[in-house]
């Protein structure tokens, strides 16, 4: 998932949840425009704490899996 989708997804969560920007920014204790930097997917480094708080805030959990091989099809193979 690109940060772009990441910060869409989050952006959308937010807002069914009734909250401003600026709402979330002062809980998880950044400024706004950062907020809004990470909805439109243009801060592809914050801390990992303040992205579980948002998560948290939200409603919504972190799940890392484990990268499956990527397999190609290569027509020389034939």
């Amino acid at each position: 998932m690109e940060f772009y989708e990441i910060g869409n997804r989050l952006k959308t969560l937010r807002k069914e949840k009734g909250m401003t920007q600026e709402d979330v920014a002062v809980q998880l204790g950044i400024t706004r425009q950062t907020l809004s930097k990470l909805e439109k997917g243009e801060i592809g480094k914050v801390s990992l704490l303040v992205f579980l708080k948002l998560l948290d805030l939200l409603g919504q959990e972190l799940q890392i899996e484990e990268k499956k091989p990527f397999y190609y099809f290569d027509p020389k193979d034939l």
